[in-house]
């Protein structure tokens, strides 16, 4: 009976011997118990009813969208309302990550898994099993660094391949089948890093929707922000962490509270020679459609069309208060004109206004000289002093000496002394006064010291 298992076939063998009664007893439980086993076998590989399921499959080609995800860029996936991408990064780490795939395998749904390469040089075993169940492998660099918005590109660049190859390691013959997807740890993005990977056809995923499992939450928190979020945002790419005690605890209320609310699980997988992209439209990589308040850029700018007449009449020398008839008179003045132009027929005159405050001049428009600017216009008001200007230098205290007569006989006089002939000579004369004069230098304490 080689169709039994093993064990079963030994229990026959071994009961050979005995009546017939027995024997006929051991080959119907193994009829029994391999019919069980054929109809497990045949549920596990196809979906349990009520399962989720995935409602459809989006194949993207990297080299026409470089960069997907509506927080950090303009593009996201082209999903319907209610559609939802299931992402999962920082793994595999067991028993969380295996959780994650029997919820996900209970619900026959498949997600997207950013691995570390580190972790899937650690444990291969869990990365096959992601990759035999139909999931999408994708990379996450090799040891999730938070420095990726400030390295250069050569360490962003060993980061990259050595994620890459750490997990082709780990799939082994089937390392062909790593998605050319990448996720920066930490979101931290930088335009060098996403040019790199966009020249080696690699594309750069973002999130639409988080939920914050990585914060220590509770697992309550976490399917309540997952959900919430959702729906508020109507669809979008899912981020969560299998490596969190909380996401895989939580993991299977989301997916009944989404199932419940009528959201549908969309799958991801790159383009490949022998599977086409899906066929869509530009329109519907936008990650947030255009409102009435919203402003897209670039605007649009019709270009090939000849403009109509202007609607305004271009301006004439009367918009000014001037005269079409030649040799009629232009006044000029040093300060601005207040008279009014000329009312028209069906205007309304506007209030007189008091000129201010200097006369006019007039000249003809022929004049090529005008008179010579009045003196009045250079004269200049001194509006402040500089401190010390209006001191004098203090006379020296005159000291009386005695000067010697020439005639002994004579009595002595008094006469000046050198001091007051010094203070005399030092005395200051009276300077001139004006602009040029008075003003040397700007003072430096025309305003208080303010403490």
């Amino acid at each position: 009976m080689p169709f039994l298992p093993g064990r079963i076939s030994r229990f026959v063998e071994r009961s050979g011997s005995g009546d017939q009664s027995n024997m006929r007893s051991a080959v119907a439980a193994a009829l029994v118990l391999a019919s069980l086993l054929a109809v497990g076998s045949a549920s596990a590989a196809e979906c349990p009813a009520g399962a989720m399921g995935v409602s459809r499959t989006i194949v993207v080609d990297p080299s026409e969208h470089a960069r997907l995800g509506g927080q950090q860029y303009s593009e996201s996936l082209p999903l319907k309302d209610k559609e939802v991408v299931l992402t999962f990064d920082d793994g595999p780490l067991p028993p969380y990550t295996n959780r994650i795939l029997e919820t996900l395998a209970s619900e026959c749904v498949k997600a997207t898994f950013f691995m570390v390469g580190r972790m899937a040089r650690g444990y291969p075993s869990i990365v096959r099993r992601i990759y035999n169940e139909g999931h999408t492998v994708a990379n996450h660099s090799q040891n999730h660094p938070f420095t990726f918005h400030k390295m250069s590109v050569d360490q962003a660049q060993v980061e990259i391949e050595d994620g890459f190859n750490s997990i082709r390691t780990a799939l082994g013959p089937n390392a062909k089948g790593v998605a050319p997807f990448f996720r920066i740890p930490g979101l931290l993005r930088q335009n060098s890093v996403e040019q790199y990977l966009a020249v080696h056809n690699v594309m750069t995923w973002s999130v639409d929707v988080v939920a914050d499992d990585w914060t220590h939450i509770t697992a309550s928190e976490v399917a309540r922000r997952a959900v919430s979020r959702l729906e508020a945002h109507r669809k979008g790419i899912l981020l969560l962490h299998d490596i969190q005690p909380a996401t895989a605890l939580a993991f299977p209320e989301i997916l009944r509270e989404l199932k419940a609310k009528g959201f549908k699980i969309v799958h991801v997988v790159p383009a490949t020679a022998e599977r086409p992209k899906t066929a869509t439209l530009p329109e519907q990589w936008i990650a947030r459609a255009p409102t009435a308040e919203m402003k897209v850029w670039p605007r649009l700018v019709t270009i090939g069309v000849t403009p109509g007449e202007p609607e305004l009449e271009a301006p004439s020398p009367r918009s000014f208060g001037l005269s079409d008839a030649p040799g009629a008179p232009v006044k000029v003045a040093l300060v601005p004109n207040f008279d009014r132009p000329p009312v028209r027929e069906g205007e309304i005159p506007l209030p007189p206004v008091t000129p201010w405050p200097r006369q006019l001049y007039s000249a003809p428009v022929e004049r090529e000289i005008l008179p010579v600017a009045g003196a009045h216009n250079f004269r200049y008001a001194r509006v402040f002093k500089i401190p010390g200007s209006e001191r004098t230098r203090k006379p020296a205290a005159a000291t009386q000496v005695a000067a010697k007569p020439k005639d002994p006989n004579q009595p002595a006089t008094t006469g000046t002394t050198a001091a007051t002939q010094t203070a005399e000579a030092a005395s200051p004369r009276k300077r001139e006064t004006g602009h040029l004069f008075s003003v040397v230098r700007p003072p430096l304490n025309i305003f208080p010291n303010f403490r």
